[in-house]
C-alpha cells in the first residue's frame, strides 16, 4: 500500500514541505536581520497552496456558502513593514511568533499522520 496514494497523507505531505519551506525563509530573514535593505519574505498562506493540490471543500447543501477562492502556491510574498534607518524590514519579534506558528503547525500534521497511522494498524490488526 502506498501512503501517498492516501489523500490525508499526501495532504499531510504538502503541509510540511510547505512548513519546511517557510522555516527556512523565516531564518533566512533572522539571518539578515542586521543586513542593510533587506526585505522580511514569507510564503503565502498554505491555504492558498491548497488550490494546487486540488484539494477543494465540499458543498453539501446549496445553501452553503461557496469556499473563498485562494490562488498561488508556496510563492513567496513581498511584506510591507517598517523599516529600520537602513532599509531593513526585518522585525525580530514578528519573525519569531511567526517560526511559533509555523512549529506549531509542524506539530499538528505530524500528530494528525501518527493518529492515521494508529488507526490503519488498528485496522489491520498490528
Amino acid at each position: 500500500m502506498d501512503l501517498s496514494d492516501v489523500p490525508l497523507f499526501a495532504l499531510a505531505d504538502r503541509r510540511l514541505a510547505w512548513v519546511d519551506a517557510r522555516q527556512s525563509l523565516l531564518a533566512r530573514n533572522i539571518a539578515n536581520a542586521d543586513t542593510p535593505h533587506w526585505q522580511s519574505q514569507d510564503l503565502k498562506p498554505f491555504a492558498a497552496a491548497l488550490t494546487q493540490a486540488s484539494v477543494q471543500l465540499a458543498r453539501t447543501d446549496p445553501a452553503h456558502l461557496a469556499p473563498a477562492s485562494a490562488t498561488g502556491g508556496f510563492g513567496q510574498s513581498a511584506q510591507v513593514a517598517e523599516k529600520a534607518p537602513d532599509g531593513n524590514s526585518v522585525a525580530i519579534d514578528k519573525e519569531l511568533a511567526k517560526i511559533a506558528d509555523t512549529d506549531a503547525a509542524h506539530d499538528l500534521a505530524t500528530n494528525l499522520t501518527k493518529k492515521y497511522l494508529g488507526l490503519v494498524r488498528t485496522a489491520i490488526g498490528r
